[in-house]
């Protein structure tokens, strides 16, 4: 779709770097449009010295997007400096965004406690949320990427607070395994307690 055009990435993030990389492949020319100065500050350090010695890619720092130009398909980009307020007219047949991300947590109903942009509540943050029963029988704030459903754990992207870059997801998902285990055991030892038999 893509082949032999130019094109432009808005976004400083990981996901952004990468699609940058992929385009960089098959079209003439990719605008990395940035709005930070570093480009490190949020996209991890490999990626950033692949872009910079990948040719074919120019990356547009303390840059915004202001207008879309094209009647029936994209022709070009209005950029500004947001420092400088100039403004330039960027030739591009394709726009691909990368500023953010929408969790998908909507099948999850209510079943777990959420924060305001519907990433999942985890640790300390998910205590408010969370009912009697299990964690109040176990008697112990939720560990630290439990949900605000006792034994329910989340790990990267859709979790709140979470970091959002590879590396972090796959420690997180690490430790669940770790924390799932000590969870089951607080189960064992509250099934052995004297008089677990009579608890519904």
């Amino acid at each position: 779709m893509c082949r032999g055009e130019r094109v432009a990435v808005v976004g400083g993030g990981n996901s952004a770097g990468q699609a940058t990389l992929f385009l960089a492949e098959h079209t003439a020319q990719v605008y990395l449009v940035v709005r930070e100065d570093d480009l490190g500050e949020n996209m991890s350090r490999y990626l950033v010295d692949w872009i910079e010695r990948t040719p074919g890619m120019e990356v547009l720092r303390h840059t915004e997007v202001r207008e879309l130009v094209g009647d029936k398909e994209l022709e070009a980009l209005i950029v500004e400096n947001n420092q400088t307020g100039e403004r330039h007219r960027l030739k591009a047949r394709k726009l691909f965004v990368f500023i953010g991300a929408e969790p998908y947590t909507r099948w999850l109903g209510d079943q777990l406690a959420l924060d305001d942009r519907g990433f999942v509540l985890t640790g300390h943050d998910a205590a408010p949320s969370a009912g009697d029963g299990a964690r109040r029988e176990v008697g112990h704030e939720p560990y630290l990427l439990e949900t605000s459903r006792p034994g329910v754990f989340a790990a990267g992207d859709v979790r709140s607070g979470s970091i959002k870059r590879v590396a972090s997801a796959v420690g997180e998902g690490a430790m669940a395994v770790h924390l799932v285990h000590a969870r089951l055991e607080d189960r064992r030892h509250l099934e052995q307690a004297p008089g677990a038999a009579q608890r519904p």
